[in-house]
């Protein structure tokens, strides 16, 4: 459960000094995002801190498959079902934005990036007529992309022959957590403190800041920015306006295997997958395959989704041996438009970026460019280039987006009654759950999630802490998932991510 990125990358530094008791810029999160936005506060001289709960990486940027790419799958022809073109084109705009700009930033750092076509490929009929839709919606969107006649689908690098696919030349695949430590490096040379191992709890917004409660302490702020996948601290409702997904990935070599592609690739077919290469952790060429998509806490058997990985590579590279696996979770906005600036109750000092819909790369670093261009930061985004930041900022949900947040909401609801309902009727056991198992019973009328990991059983209130929704156990993870909203704690109880910021009491 330890990506490859992690595997790979050199330590990065840790500050071993607390958080500032006073800055001007506090930036929850070191991800992409928060770190690019660092980078660029600190190279225009703004004092900013960022404050990250676990450590740089480890959540999402240190859990991608790390395509910084405009070929984005669906995404495109999803989003024009829920946006004008014009709003499209502002999308690609940014993408390309963010892309241009990370890949100055790790231009001379060798191991971050390498150049590489996209192809995006389907071989059932629902998965073809999908890639027409994309195909007219990115040239909508002033991308365009090669349709693939038959020809030059036998020639693809893959030891299967694709229906139909889409290509895009000049894109690039990243080593994430490189990159990371480049822009760590960078910000802080630049005077921004990174604090790892400090978790924000609370926001108090004055007539002068923001007042933050941390693990570490009170720290106060001009700006806050959240830039942790779903915004912390419960303004603005985002979590309602939000569907989290998680996905796996697994690193393999192959052996006497067919070779290895030559570029990133993505399936848009019912059953997905994602191809990349990569360098193992011995210095060799591995095949990064994704796939497994699921909302977070609502499949059951998601050792299954792994398995299906494994079972799927095998098929076309049969010699192919599994040397490690990880998993990421993502947020899609019922808009489909990621979303970067003030958030509503936060006075027009709290910031988040949310919604990257699995292609975090390039959006997480033009969110990081729209928040600078809402903080009117010097040297970004200026004049016309901030022409798409303005539409971005200016788009509204419209009638379908307010009737698909009603959809989601009522699936929500349902999870939730539904929980507490199976809860209520689940009894007690004598015998503790059996190694990597876990269930939710009942003690009086309090749900309690018990589960079995490496010979510990521990046993933990089955109830979020975030609203209250019933737990589910993620049986490849090994991890207490919301089916509500998104929130996940590890068998002790202890918070991973989502918007819930208290760990799971023990039971």
């Amino acid at each position: 459960m330890t990506s490859l990125w992690m595997q790979t990358a050199p330590p990065i530094p840790q500050d071993d000094e607390p958080p500032p008791a006073e800055t001007q810029v506090v930036i929850v999160g070191a991800g992409m995002t928060g770190l690019s936005l660092a980078v660029m506060l600190g190279e225009a001289g703004v004092p900013a801190t960022v404050l990250e709960g676990r450590q740089i990486g480890a959540v999402a940027t240190g859990n991608t498959t790390g395509k910084l790419c405009l070929l984005q799958g669906r995404v495109f022809s999803e989003m024009r079902e829920h946006a004008r073109d014009d709003v499209l084109r502002a999308y690609a705009d940014a993408n390309r934005a963010g892309q241009e700009w990370l890949l100055a930033q790790v231009a001379d750092e060798p191991g971050c990036a390498e150049p590489k076509v996209a192809i995006t490929w389907a071989d059932t009929e629902d998965g073809v007529a999908t890639l027409a839709r994309e195909a007219e919606a990115m040239a909508a969107a002033g991308v365009e992309v090669e349709q693939m006649a038959s020809p030059d689908l036998a020639e693809l690098t893959l030891p299967f022959t694709p229906t139909a696919a889409l290509r895009l030349g000049g894109q690039a695949q990243l080593q994430p957590v490189r990159v990371l430590a480049v822009l760590a490096r960078r910000a802080r040379s630049a005077g921004v403190r990174i604090v790892e191992g400090c978790r924000v709890t609370a926001a108090d917004v004055t007539g002068e800041g923001v007042v933050l409660e941390t693990s570490r302490g009170q720290v106060r702020a001009q700006t806050v920015v959240l830039a942790t996948g779903t915004p912390v601290l419960n303004r603005g409702l985002y979590f309602a306006k939000l569907l989290a997904e998680r996905s796996f990935a697994a690193a393999y070599a192959l052996g006497d295997s067919p070779p290895l592609p030559d570029g990133m690739f993505l399936s848009v077919d019912p059953v997905a997958h994602s191809l990349r290469t990569a360098e193992g952790t011995d210095g060799g060429r591995v095949l990064v395959v994704g796939g497994g998509n699921h909302r977070t806490g609502r499949d059951g058997d998601t050792a299954a989704l792994v398995d299906e990985i494994d079972a799927w590579t095998k098929t076309h590279w049969p010699g192919a041996r599994r040397v490690t696996w990880w998993a990421a979770q993502d947020y899609r906005a019922v808009t489909r438009v990621p979303y970067a600036g003030p958030i509503p109750r936060g006075g027009g000092r709290i910031h988040a970026a949310t919604g990257y819909h699995k292609w975090g790369m390039t959006n997480a670093v033009a969110a990081a460019l729209r928040i600078a261009w809402h903080l009117e930061i010097p040297g970004h985004l200026a004049g016309s280039e901030a022409a798409w930041a303005r539409v971005l900022a200016d788009h509204h949900a419209g009638v379908t987006d307010a009737g698909d947040a009603v959809v989601v909401n009522a699936e929500v609801a349902a999870h939730l009654t539904g929980g507490w309902a199976r809860a209520e009727a689940s009894g007690r056991h004598d015998d503790p759950p059996a190694e990597g198992a876990g269930r939710i019973v009942r003690s009086g009328v309090s749900p309690v999630a018990e589960s079995t990991v490496d010979g510990a059983t521990c046993r933990v209130s089955g109830v979020c802490t975030h609203l209250g929704g019933i737990l589910t156990w993620n049986s490849a993870e090994r991890s207490w998932d919301c089916p509500l909203h998104g929130s996940r704690f590890d068998a002790r109880g202890q918070r991973l991510e989502g918007p819930a910021l208290a760990d799971l009491a023990p039971a």
